[in-house]
């Protein structure tokens, strides 16, 4: 079986083998931070050469940060081939889609936004900045508002603001267990509702 297991990794395709590279990344990183995970873990755990790692990202520090991008940016997918309907209805598509990637990742996505909270970091605090304007891209093609022009500014950093709450709301869900799935996903489409049906307008009129 290990002989089998290995050739079949070496058939892999380098953007397989560099996903699986990250998953396993994503996964130890979560699970017991930068400092106690070494590549030599996520090779192991990978079944790959360490060299492979530094081939395909540069080293342990260039692997990290990629993975709190992948974690932190929100993928095309959660926006991606959304039904002609309500506003309404796509976000909460959206929102459901999301909430999957945030359960599935669990470990990372608590690490990850933990390292946003500290705020010490330059590489990260970019990362971040990037993954909000990400993230409020997808809220707006999926609230069907991304052609906005007039009041596009403070659409945006309302936006961007709500992405706050949504991750201190995570982690009610996440680490405390005071709010259930079903009730996160309430919260977070009847907010985004919320703010670009009745907040923005008023917004746009002071």
């Amino acid at each position: 079986m290990g002989v089998q297991r290995q050739a079949q990794r070496r058939r892999m395709e380098p953007d397989a083998r560099r996903a699986e590279i990250l998953s396993v990344a994503r996964r130890l990183f979560g699970a017991s931070g930068y400092t106690t995970v070494s590549l030599s873990d996520i090779a192991t755990e990978a079944g790959v050469a360490r060299a492979l790692i530094n081939h395909y990202f540069g080293g342990k520090r260039q692997l990290y940060l990629e993975a709190v991008r992948q974690m932190m940016v929100v993928p095309a997918s959660v926006s991606e081939r959304l039904p002609p309907t309500t506003a309404e209805e796509r976000l909460a598509i959206c929102v459901d889609r999301w909430l999957e990637v945030a359960e599935r990742n669990r470990e990372m996505w608590l690490s990850a936004i933990g390292l946003e909270a500290l705020g010490n970091d330059p590489e990260i605090d970019q990362i971040m900045l990037e993954a909000d304007e990400i993230a409020t891209d997808r809220v707006l093609e999926a609230a069907m508002m991304a052609d906005v022009v007039e009041g596009r500014h403070k659409l945006r950093a309302m936006i961007r603001a709500h992405s706050g709450m949504l991750k201190a709301a995570s982690r009610e869900w996440l680490v405390r267990g005071t709010l259930s799935r079903g009730d996160l996903h309430v919260m977070l489409t009847r907010t985004v509702l919320h703010l670009v049906n009745t907040v923005f307008p008023a917004l746009r009129d002071d």
